[in-house]
């Protein structure tokens, strides 16, 4: 009865996100993840690869750790060519994050220490970018924070290597979600709800969350300017939803008025991080 009570969570969570906008791709295996990955970049990009040439790519993947692949996301990328031409291309659009590419599935089987399948995968141009672990109503979320943990250790690293580009991880068990980086040492205590701008938490992943936190451009928001990649620790973290707020208030007053603003923190409530990443997208604008 658990397990039917778990996948029926499951099915609705598929279908609502469906419903904002991601195309279900069904994926079972490695090989199929790296096919529809083909198919996504070269979308993206407006190319195609040929077999050799995504070899290249797949080699640009494979490299570096958790944090040092949240870099090689970000960053333009380049290979030579079968007939010697340079080529440049993206995996992931930073600047206008909502121009990416955006599907769903679920059950995805990966073979490492052991074989594991994960429950609901978002993948943004063919890249798993945010893993959602399923529990049923009743069970403490901290079981699908440790289900998490442990598919780090036995399957995220095996071969292609390809989960370890997610970035954001979320758990839910229906009534209560929470959502966090990808920080293979941080504690349940570093795990976050997510909050409407009046501060109210959107804690039912069917009511409220999918569609606030996990909307494409949202998501991608969230990834694309409110992750920090933390060089003296090599760890991204994920900002909160009031430092996101905070930051979002800041650009808002900048962009269209001349008044001036302040953010009221509370010690230890994260003012470093927020003035960091207000300063960092202020900064690049016009």
């Amino acid at each position: 009865m658990s397990k039917q009570s778990e996948a029926i969570l499951e099915e609705q969570l598929v279908a609502q996100l469906q419903q904002l906008g991601y195309k279900y791709s069904p994926i079972s295996s490695e090989k199929e993840l790296i096919q529809n990955l083909q198919s996504q970049l070269e979308k993206h990009n407006n190319i195609t690869f040929s077999a050799t040439e995504f070899e290249k790519v797949l080699n640009i993947l494979s490299k570096g750790s958790v944090f040092e692949k949240a870099k090689t996301l970000r960053q333009k990328q380049h290979i030579v060519r079968d007939n010697g031409d340079n080529l440049y291309f993206e995996f992931l659009n930073t600047e206008k994050w909502c121009q990416n590419q955006y599907q769903v599935t679920n059950q995805v089987s990966m073979e490492g220490k052991y074989k594991n399948r994960y429950d609901v995968t978002l993948l943004i141009n063919g890249l798993p970018l945010v893993q959602i672990e399923l529990k049923r109503c009743g069970l403490e979320m901290k079981e699908a924070f440790n289900q998490v943990n442990r598919y780090q250790r036995h399957s995220f690293g095996a071969n292609s290597a390809l989960y370890q580009y997610v970035q954001i991880f979320i758990i839910s068990n229906g009534v209560n979600t929470k959502y966090y980086a990808n920080n293979r040492n941080q504690s349940f205590k570093q795990t976050f709800f997510w909050t409407d701008i009046n501060n109210k938490r959107l804690t039912n992943i069917l009511n409220g969350f999918t569609y606030s936190f996990l909307d494409p451009c949202h998501i991608s928001k969230m990834i694309c300017q409110y992750i920090v990649l933390n060089e003296a620790y090599k760890i991204p973290m994920v900002l909160r939803p009031y430092q996101f707020y905070a930051v979002e208030a800041l650009i808002e007053r900048v962009t269209n008025s001349n008044k001036n603003g302040y953010i009221w923190h509370t010690t230890g409530s994260g003012k470093t991080l927020t003035s960091f990443k207000a300063s960092q997208i202020l900064m690049k604008m016009p």
